[in-house]
């Protein structure tokens, strides 16, 4: 009865090849993230030095790069090599960034110091940071910097950019290395520090190389934080800085001695190393394929709620809790007051002080914010003509 009707062949049955993967493009990541942390990340920071450390961190680092790699089919944590967790190469990891913060670090650092113009060292002094903040701020702060910043910068930068901009074996990753090291050094926006940030991004982009694993980058620039953190508070604190009213105390016999020790640790880490082959893991990052995602990908919208939503709980959350410091920031930054340098005369170290004293008996709430105002539009505009010439 069918005879008209030609033959159909079954169509062979055989397993479905998923389409290719295409890793987020790099050059839009670092768009994304250098133009969110100068408005977002800047004015978090500028209400609140230690929230808004923490809130570009885990926001504008780590959550973009999240959303992005989901967008793009991956498992985050897989594709940038954060699992799985591996205990001795993250330990020897920790060390080495211990040792070379005072071999290489301290050495280019020092050199910088030397040769950057007073004016230049005075507009990028990074221990402005820590002034005028409270027991709890202060700690949030040390935990951001030893904490959130390794994690959520190395997911980024190591994790992300470096990852995608790496080609596939046997071509050379130097090129990619190189480039995100100094991509990674440019967004601290530190003329000053920027080639001792240059070589600790080397350093923890071949840790990513050489193991596989994030977690050995994500120790080394740990370690690095949490050395030159203690050292500075040491300094501050120090019969030596308070007689001398700075905190720059050391020399160059000082930093010969720590070179020293640095690469002496290193070449001992590095004989280790091959008495211990462990400490460097599986050697190699997992393909595209061995990160693909095994569920279907969310909607782009599904997938960037859960952070925005939490980003504009926390600023909500810092707004409810400290009211009187959020609006005292804001004062601030339409009442700029010229900093004062190191050796500015005793009469204006003091009056600036009162001033920062105040801030805190207004904060708290213990004197009224009018006062606070007054005091500081009055240092404003006496301070101005000095900020239109060579720093005090």
């Amino acid at each position: 009865m069918d005879e008209g009707l030609p033959p159909s062949d079954p169509q062979p049955v055989g397993p479905t090849v998923p389409p290719p993967l295409t890793p987020p493009h790099p050059l839009l990541a670092v768009v994304l993230a250098f133009g969110l942390y100068l408005t977002l990340g800047a004015t978090t920071q500028l209400l609140n030095p230690a929230f808004g450390v923490w809130f570009t961190e885990v926001f504008l680092f780590l959550g973009l790069a999240w959303v992005m790699l989901r967008r793009a089919g991956l498992r985050p944590a897989a594709y940038t090599g954060l699992t799985p967790f591996e205990g001795k190469p993250a330990l020897f990891g920790f060390l080495l960034g211990v040792a070379n913060f005072f071999a290489v670090v301290v050495p280019i650092q020092f050199l910088a110091q030397r040769l950057a113009p007073p004016w230049l060292r005075e507009m990028f002094d990074a221990s402005r940071l820590f002034e005028g903040q409270t027991s709890f701020e202060l700690a949030l702060l040390l935990g951001g910097v030893s904490v959130a910043a390794p994690l959520c910068e190395e997911f980024f930068f190591r994790g992300l950019v470096q990852r995608a901009m790496t080609p596939p074996a046997p071509a050379s990753p130097w090129r990619a290395l190189i480039i995100t090291s100094v991509v990674f050094s440019a967004f601290h926006l530190d003329p000053v520090g920027f080639l001792a940030r240059v070589e600790l991004g080397l350093l923890f982009g071949w840790l990513l190389l050489r193991t596989g694993s994030l977690w050995p980058s994500i120790a080394a620039h740990a370690a690095n934080n949490i050395v030159s953190s203690v050292l500075f508070l040491i300094a501050t604190h120090s019969s030596a800085a308070k007689d001398t009213g700075t905190d720059d105390v050391t020399d160059w016999r000082a930093v010969l001695g720590l070179a020293l020790v640095g690469w002496t640790v290193l070449l001992g880490l590095r004989a280790a190393s091959r008495h211990v082959p462990a400490v460097w893991g599986r050697g190699t990052p997992p393909d595209d394929e061995a990160a693909r995602a095994t569920k279907p990908v969310p909607l782009f919208a599904v997938q960037l709620l859960p952070w925005v939503v939490a980003a504009t709980l926390s600023v909500g959350a810092l707004a409810l809790l400290d009211g009187r410091g959020v609006s005292l920031s804001v004062y601030d930054v339409q009442h700029p007051v010229p900093p004062l340098s190191k050796d500015a005369p005793p009469g204006f170290q003091a009056e600036r002080k009162a001033l920062q004293q105040l801030r805190k008996a207004v904060r708290k709430g213990e004197m009224p914010m009018e006062l606070y105002e007054e005091e500081r539009v009055r240092q404003a505009e006496a301070h101005a003509p000095a900020s239109k010439g060579e720093p005090r």
